[in-house]
């Protein structure tokens, strides 16, 4: 029975395949796209990917049923922690300039399947957020006439009542999206040239709120007579944080876009910020106008800036509200649309998706197989099915993304860059210079081996340390850790660091409701993990990173990353266990593709080498010299042929 068991060579080498990272090209700025956006280009695909339809409903919603006026607080505290993930991506747009977003930023440091399960998440997020701006779009659209397309859909073309779909077909979610797809497909100019338009128009209009918003603004309805600035308390505010940091899920669309850029060393991370800024500023002001024009307990969740002018008798306000939003909705559509195609394209173009996605057309530049797929895919989604008990799918993949572009800032961090090597290691390769006499040519003689031995921890206590390696502050403390291979010790404290975070977020989200902990244990399991959490954060510092001037760094590494990883984590343990439930079957179907399919057509499996065996021969010459040669194996079946005709060969394997 213990034949038909798999050896431990081979369980080594599957997990080898699943944990092989991607091997980048030497020079990354070549493409099959056209590098066409400038930063402007890129800021507005940003903005336009953020401030969308929640920008006229979010912030109404949540100002009356979860923080009050204090929904600012609650936005200036989700920019931040939209900025520690934000900052993750600027960096490895810079220094990574290919399209994938997170699917890239994680198969380039922490490993293929991951990359995979990522991409796989962030496919079924910007379908499933495609579609639903799609048919909120057509919903608001259908407000403004009075209901008269739903009417006239129910009538002539019917309804029905089956789980997961929608009560009715909705033709203009789907047209818009067709619509879309057909604009997408003309190029990234094109593309970037709407969004332009409409970005425009939405921020036009929301000057326009913000102007007249203020002209009408009344201090007393943040008075203790309305309820005061902060009527839900501390835990108010932060539940209405975690709401408004999805406001921000949209900067994302950068990263995937910087295959495009003109200069994206430079790009992609001022376009992050700048995008990031205004957006934030944006939701902080007109929560501020909002509440401010109208007591935050009258609200109308559904339109809460239409209803305000309304109330407040302007009336005619109330159509360029309307304006704003839906071209605003259009804007994230197109960024939505942009995106993911980009992502499948690089899967495809990695081996790990059908190589069909990873065509780019030759006059437009861009990937139009994926883009009239992806897009007649999402116009169905929009067309038949229920997107309100999905719609919370979003967040998880989002958020899951996030954490493992975190996590892979700090181990590519304390890795060595391309073609680094240790300097011990360079002081024993071959000298290049010529050699005088008869060794001339030849690799390096020492009289001994102990005296190569000695050499070698001469030069390593003189060496400039390399990124992974401990510093030199903490090698009388921590000398063990010394003789593991640089970046090894930071890799195992990364994945420590996110064990802990889990199990503390879990402690802290479940502990007292689900799993009615008494106190002793709850304070107790909090310090452990809190521990776990603080030494693997210390660990880590402990190495030498990477110091690179020339593209942009997130600042204070590790612990802007780490940050970032509990509370997305937190964030995640937050959401319902339907989320759960149908994220982890999405998951189970990621995992058949890829092993089906992707771990297979791989170019990284196409690119492993045969596996030889290596052995260190010393030859020993009538000089008395000792020279270390490496050689591989000949297979066992295969005799050992060859000795030399004088001298004496002694071999160790």
């Amino acid at each position: 029975m213990a034949r038909w068991l798999p050896r431990s060579t081979d369980l080594t080498r599957f997990c080898q395949k699943l944990n092989r990272v991607k091997t980048l090209e030497d020079d990354m700025m070549e493409t099959s796209f056209n590098r066409c956006l400038s930063t402007i280009d890129l800021t507005l695909l940003g903005i336009g990917g953020m401030v969308g339809s929640g920008l006229y409903v979010l912030t109404g919603t949540v100002a009356k049923e979860i923080a009050g006026p204090a929904v600012i607080v609650s936005f200036i505290i989700a920019g931040f922690a939209s900025l520690l993930a934000a900052l993750c991506y600027a960096e490895f747009g810079a220094r990574v300039p290919k399209t994938g977003s997170a699917y890239m930023f994680t198969y380039v440091s922490v490993g293929e399947i991951w990359a995979f399960l990522i991409g796989w998440n962030v496919l079924l997020e910007y379908m499933i957020g495609g579609a639903a701006v799609a048919r909120a779009w057509s919903g608001y659209l259908d407000s403004i006439f009075n209901h008269k397309i739903k009417n006239f859909t129910e009538t002539h073309v019917g309804t029905w009542q089956v789980p997961f779909l929608a009560h009715y077909p909705d033709f203009l979610a789907a047209a818009i999206l067709l619509v879309a797809t057909a604009f997408i497909s003309f190029g990234a100019r094109v593309s970037s040239w709407l969004n332009h338009v409409f970005s425009a128009i939405s921020m036009g209009v929301i000057l326009f709120i913000l102007i007249m918003g203020f002209v009408l603004a009344q201090p007393k309805n943040w008075s203790t007579q309305e309820g005061g600035f902060a009527p839900y308390g501390l835990s108010g505010i932060m539940a209405g944080t975690a709401t408004c940091f999805y406001a921000f899920v949209g900067f994302d669309v950068i990263a995937a876009s910087s295959e495009e850029a003109r200069n994206p060393q430079r790009a992609v991370p001022r376009a992050i910020a700048f995008s990031l800024g205004l957006a934030t500023g944006a939701y902080i002001l007109v929560s501020v106008v909002l509440t401010l024009m109208v007591p935050w307990h009258t609200l109308d969740p559904d339109s809460a800036l239409a209803d305000a002018f309304y109330r407040r008798g302007y009336a005619w306000a109330g159509f360029l509200v309307a304006a704003g939003s839906i071209c605003a909705m259009n804007t994230v559509l197109l960024s939505n649309l942009f995106s993911l195609p980009r992502i499948v394209y690089a899967m495809a173009e990695d081996g790990l998706f059908f190589q069909v996605f990873s065509r780019v057309h030759p006059r437009t530049q861009v990937p139009v197989v994926g883009i009239v797929v992806f897009g007649l895919l999402m116009a169905l989604l929009a067309l038949v099915f229920d997107l309100e008990a999905l719609v919370q799918f979003l967040s998880i993949g989002t958020l899951l993304a996030y954490t493992f572009v975190a996590a892979s800032i700090i181990v590519l961090r304390f890795q060595q860059q391309k073609g680094d090597v240790p300097a011990a290691v360079a002081s024993s390769r071959p000298n290049p210079e010529p050699q005088e006499g008869p060794s001339a040519g030849e690799l390096k003689e020492y009289e001994s081996f102990s005296d190569k031995l000695q050499l070698v921890d001469r030069d390593k206590s003189k060496e400039q340390r390399e990124p992974g390696q401990l510093k030199a502050a903490f090698e009388p403390y921590l000398e063990f850790l010394s003789d593991f291979y640089p970046g090894e010790v930071v890799t195992v404290a990364v994945v420590t660091l996110m064990v802990s975070a889990i199990c503390l977020c879990s402690i802290l989200v479940f502990g007292n409701t689900h799993l009615h902990l008494p106190t002793w244990s709850y304070s107790l399991l909090l310090v452990l993990f809190s521990l776990g959490f603080l030494l693997s954060l210390l660990l880590i510092w402990a190495h030498e990173q990477q110091h690179n001037t020339q593209t942009f760094q997130i600042p204070l590494v590790p612990l802007s990353p780490a940050l970032s990883i509990i509370l997305n984590i937190y964030l995640m343990l937050k959401l319902s266990y339907m989320t759960w439930l149908r994220f982890a079957i999405w998951l189970l179907l990621g995992l058949l593709v890829y092993f089906g399919y992707g771990i297979w057509h791989s170019k990284e499996n196409l690119r492993e080498p045969r596996p030889q065996r290596v052995s260190a021969r010393y030859v020993v010459f009538p000089g008395g010299s000792l020279e270390e040669t490496v050689q591989a194996v000949q297979p066992s079946s295969q005799p050992a042929t060859g000795l030399p005709d004088s001298g004496t060969d002694l071999c160790k394997r």
